[in-house]
This record gives C-alpha cells, sequence and structure tokens, in this order.
C-alpha cells in the first residue's frame, strides 16, 4: 500500500491522489442478487480504504466463521501468511540446523515466518522494537533470540546470536538489521526479500560511502542468493497453504497476534504507526 503512493516504476499501478487507497477487506454482505452469496454472508473482497461498497460475486471469497476467525483471513490464513509461508518455502529452502534471522519480529509476516522456521528445525533470531517485543517473540513465539534495534551495537550482538553465521535472511526491513546481516552470512546463503520498510520514507539517498559495490561482491564470493517476489507469484500454493497453515493454528504450534484499531477515521493513524512500528502484531482496523 506504501509502494503504491509513489508514481515509480514497481509492480503495481499507483494510486491516484484523491483516491482511496486499495486494500483488502473483510466484509458482510448486504444484499446480493447472485444465488452463490446471501445477505449475512462474510466475504474477504480487494477493494479500498470505505466502509460500504459493490462488488461483483467472483471477486469476493465467501469465508466460514466456524473455520477460523474472519479476520484471519487478512493475517495469519491470508496475504501475511501466504507470503511467509511461500517465500521462505521456494526461495528460503530451509533445512533443519539453519540460522535464520528476520527483522519485524512481532509483524504479521516475520512473527510467521520465524515459528515456520522453528516448526522446520531452525535456530532463529528475530530483530524487533523493543524489550516487550523481543520478549514476545522469544517466550511466545518461541524464537531462540530476539534483538531490540533500538539498543546500540546491533552488528556485535548479531554475531553473538549467530555464532555459527547466518543461512537465511528474510528481508523485510533494509536499514540497519540488513547492516548487521551482511558480514555474518554463510556461503549459499538465501535472502528472500519480501520489503524493505526502513526506507519507505526516506526524502534523500544515504550518506555515503556507496556501499553497493561491496555489497556486489559479498554476493559474488558467497555465492548467495538474492531474490525479491511478491506472493501472487505463488497463488497455485494456496490451497497447500491454507490446509498446512490451519493445522497448525488447530494443534496451537502457530501463534498470531492482532493490533486492532476501530472506526473509519482510525485508518491513517493506524496506517502510519504501522510503518513506524507502532504496530504489536498484524494491523487491523475493524469498522464500526
Amino acid at each position: 500500500m506504501r509502494g503504491r503512493m509513489s508514481d515509480a516504476r514497481s509492480y503495481a499501478a499507483p494510486t491516484p491522489l484523491g483516491s482511496p487507497p486499495p486494500t483488502e477487506a473483510v466484509a458482510r454482505v448486504l444484499l446480493s442478487n447472485n444465488p452463490g452469496l446471501a445477505a449475512g454472508d462474510q466475504v474477504l473482497v480487494y477493494d479500498a480504504w470505505r466502509d460500504h461498497t459493490v462488488a461483483k460475486a467472483a471477486n469476493c471469497r465467501k469465508l466460514d466463521p466456524a473455520q477460523a476467525p474472519v479476520q484471519s483471513w487478512l493475517g495469519v490464513l491470508g496475504m501475511p501468511g501466504r507470503t511467509a509461508w511461500a517465500g521462505l518455502k521456494h526461495i528460503g529452502k530451509p533445512k533443519p540446523g539453519d540460522t535464520l534471522v528476520v527483522g519485524a519480529a512481532t509483524g504479521a509476516v516475520g512473527s510467521l515466518v520465524g515459528q515456520i522456521a522453528r516448526l522446520q528445525g531452525l535456530r532463529v533470531v528475530g530483530v524487533a522494537g523493543g524489550a516487550e517485543k523481543c520478549r514476545h517473540a522469544t517466550e511466545t513465539l518461541g524464537f531462540d533470540a530476539c534483538l531490540d534495534r533500538h539498543q546500540p551495537d546491533l552488528g556485535q550482538r548479531m554475531a553473538d546470536a549467530c555464532p555459527r553465521g547466518i543461512d537465511i535472511y528474510f528481508e523485510l526491513t533494509g536499514g540497519d538489521v540488513l547492516t548487521a546481516v551482511l558480514p555474518l552470512l554463510n556461503p549459499f546463503a538465501r535472502i528472500p526479500v519480501c520489503g524493505t520498510i526502513a526506507s519507505y520514507n526516506a526524502t534523500t539517498a544515504p550518506e555515503g560511502p556507496d556501499r553497493l559495490p561491496a555489497l556486489m561482491r559479498l554476493i559474488l564470493t558467497r555465492s548467495l542468493t538474492v531474490r525479491g517476489f511478491i506472493v501472487s507469484e505463488f497463488d497455485a500454493d494456496r490451497p497447500a497453504f491454507e490446509t498446512e497453515m490451519s493445522a497448525w493454528l488447530a494443534s496451537d504450534r502457530i501463534v498470531h497476534k492482532e493490533d486492532i484499531s476501530h472506526g473509519l477515521d482510525s485508518m491513517v493513524p493506524a496506517f502510519i504507526g504501522m510503518l513506524e512500528g507502532r504496530n504489536f502484531g498484524k494491523a487491523l482496523v475493524r469498522l464500526d
């Protein structure tokens, strides 16, 4: 959504000024002229920031509230969950004993990346903003370690937490986390690139020196795999993902946290707060 607020070349068309930002939503059907949907049904729909809309039934997915709370399809069972699952599976290629690092470790994607990796026998190190979030990552999510990005010497603390180096770095943040990770990457390490939130609001180029040549040399000399992805590339895996994630949820092997704001007027502060890391869990807005 943040990327669509720019007219720079990207994988999605920009949102014109004055238009409501696009987003996924869980909606309740008020009136239907399609026999497949009835008033009262709850559906997943790709729409925009607003409280009412008209949509084609073909663009709505009917949800079963008995399977999971319907907002789960905006988080753990939806796009963030599929992003974590597919990026780790197809690009991270985890192996038992690997060390994985993920930033935004208590967010909608990062928290699931770490938990899925833990279930597959990896050592998991997260980075999060603040002691409370770090405790949640280790005590609730089961991470082996979590580093507070607000504390000094992140590079040294990262080295201490990853004594065998890093085999997978799931890139969500960029910035200081990437700087701390790069020297520790093992030969043939994999880097699924999902986001670089630390630079989304930058208005100037980063201060020198230019580190791109050093990064390219590292990619070459350590045979790194760096692969950006958009979750829609893996849409064919959706049934397999939902089957596996539903089983993990039912057996309490995956936990997820939601940070819910209320009312359409809270959309803007909730969105800005998410970009600044103020949310604790999946950021959602429930319409009153």
